[in-house]
């Protein structure tokens, strides 16, 4: 664990984000609809409560002898022309968030859960997947000019964006709190359950907004407040709540339970929807109208069918997140 002394709590107030979640740079501030790049630690067993092993686990190297798919016939005939007449599937992936997307030991090479996802879609569907490490941020630009014809970067799916872009879902978002291994807090449901507790949580974020109306809630019943700690980095965040200044982080799931299982420092106390209180859903973001997030929807359920999915996301300790079908363009956030 980073010995470096942690920068003080700041208290701030939330950015207006329409109930969208928010990736950031740093661990804490991110959440399934926006930037993975903030978002970067956390794959952990999927029981709450459950304490993770070893960093070993996972297979952080080039090589990473992925799970592969047959092609569907069904999704083949999906596919737009303009997609599949070079025979290969051009995805934009922001590799800056474990276990999502990152680099391998090389520094090179793009791996994670939605690399994973990337090359086996693009299997499903007959094609070669290329995929293009880009910056979040610069994945709506490329999509829409038809540089990249997906993005698998975990995007939530909101109205707005579904102004501008088709999507195909193939995870739930899902916001998680954590708690040192040996705390006793063994449950986190709903508000009364935050009650008098020291929780860090990213500013500006969808997981922050949550945690006021919780707050705001406690107040009118009497409660005990929330006391809300505000941390500029992740190793200044974890050596708080390891060294006892905090009980609880709230975060973005994924990154979570990949700390979680990576360290064996933390453990799952409580599941929120990312966009609470409405579900959240993750998706492949397509160019709009050009009928390739059908094709992105089949050759996922194809997947999802063959096993394959399922393997992938137990790979990354994402299986808390899993999906039973994918959707064509869900309800968004924002509606």
């Amino acid at each position: 664990m980073n010995s470096t002394a942690p920068s003080s709590p700041r208290r701030s107030r939330p950015l207006a984000l329409l109930g969208v979640t928010l990736l950031g740079p740093a661990l804490l501030g991110l959440a399934g609809c926006a930037d993975p790049g903030s978002a970067a630690d956390d794959l952990t067993p999927v029981n709450a409560g459950s304490s993770a092993s070893s960093a070993a686990e996972f297979n952080l190297s080039p090589e990473q002898d992925r799970f592969t798919s047959d092609a569907s016939a069904d999704a083949q005939a999906l596919v737009p022309e303009e997609v599949s007449a070079d025979g290969k599937l051009s995805v934009a992936v922001s590799p800056f968030a474990a276990p999502l997307a990152l680099y391998a030991t090389d520094n090179t090479t793009a791996i994670g859960n939605e690399v994973d996802i990337a090359y086996a879609l693009a299997q499903s569907l007959g094609l070669e997947a290329e995929v293009i490490p880009v910056a979040w941020a610069d994945w709506p630009l490329g999509v829409e000019s038809g540089k990249y014809e997906a993005v698998i970067s975990n995007v939530t799916v909101t109205e707005e964006r579904k102004q501008k872009f088709d999507f195909a879902s193939y995870r739930n978002d899902l916001l998680g709190f954590y708690a040192p291994s040996d705390s006793p807090i063994s449950e986190i449901k709903e508000a009364k359950d935050v009650a008098g507790l020291r929780v860090i949580v990213g500013s500006g974020t969808n997981q922050e907004k949550i945690l006021l109306e919780w707050d705001a809630e406690n107040t009118k019943n009497g409660l005990d407040p929330v006391e809300f700690q505000y941390y500029d980095d992740d190793s200044a965040s974890t050596l708080a709540l390891q060294s006892g200044r905090a009980d609880v982080s709230f975060g973005p799931n994924a990154t979570g339970a990949y700390k979680a299982r990576a360290d064996g420092e933390t453990k799952l106390v409580g599941l929120v929807d990312g966009g609470w209180p409405k579900k959240a859903n993750i998706a492949v973001a397509t160019k709009k109208g050009n009928g390739f997030a059908a094709a992105a929807q089949a050759g996922l359920n194809h997947l999802i069918d063959n096993g394959t999915y399922g393997k992938i996301l137990d790979r990354w300790g994402l299986t808390t997140e899993a999906i039973e079908k994918s959707e064509l363009n869900p309800p968004g956030l924002g509606s």
